[in-house]
């Protein structure tokens, strides 16, 4: 494995569609949940605990199964995402990502027999699995990257949607660090077990602001 490969996939510039996405910080700020660097920690906090370590074990289990994945294996990962996505909302952003994801990895690792199974619109944390594989990253490696995602792109769309100072979210994400590692270790822990034990938190929260935001007039982010 490359170590810049973990670099790539991990990074904002890398063209999978995420710039368009806030992660649910858009509806906080429109409710008045996020207003400032104190309370957008708090949401990033649960965030990562929830819906972070959701993406967090579907890429490690995914990461995990790609080598001798089959079309029924894919099949089944995404019928797992479905079922811990509630929120309408939600899985049609998860999947609107997971198709960026798989354009962009599809080019970067053409020799990947795997990410042609896929489908035409699988969840984000299934692809980003998949092509965490097609570079020899492990499933603690998928789960990382997973992880951080969760909390690095709502805490970029709080900058531009709050005026905050960068330097400030950039010091919320490095006190996020050690709990990131702790979601990143707890889900890949699951990556070869059964399908059905994968970690499932619920963030009703999260899928009512999501649910909020789909209906909104204006808008700056998709999700």
């Amino acid at each position: 494995m490359s170590a810049a490969a973990v670099l790539l996939l991990a990074d904002a510039r890398f063209p999978a569609g995420g710039h368009a996405h806030s992660g649910g910080v858009e509806p906080a700020t429109t409710a008045g949940t996020v207003t400032g660097l104190a309370s957008l920690q708090l949401f990033l906090d649960g965030r990562l605990r929830t819906a972070g370590l959701m993406a967090a074990g579907l890429a490690a289990a995914a990461c995990a199964r790609a080598a001798e994945a089959t079309k029924i294996t894919w099949a089944e990962l995404d019928a797992e995402a479905d079922a811990r996505t509630p929120s309408p909302a939600q899985r049609a952003a998860s999947r609107r990502q997971g198709r960026a994801l798989l354009r962009a990895a599809r080019a970067a690792w053409r020799e990947s027999r795997w990410l042609g199974d896929l489908g035409r619109q699988p969840h984000h944390p299934v692809v980003l699995g998949a092509a965490a594989a097609a570079t020899g990253m492990t499933p603690t490696d998928a789960a990382r990257i997973a992880a951080y995602q969760a909390v690095a792109g709502p805490a970029s769309a709080a900058v531009r949607l709050l005026g905050l100072d960068p330097m400030q979210a950039a010091a919320i994400l490095a006190r996020l660090t050690a709990e990131i590692d702790n979601v990143a270790d707890a889900a890949a822990a699951h990556a070869n077990g059964p399908l059905a034990d994968l970690p499932c938190p619920s963030a009703p929260a999260l899928d009512l602001l999501a649910e909020a935001h789909a209906r909104a007039g204006v808008r700056l982010f998709e999700s």
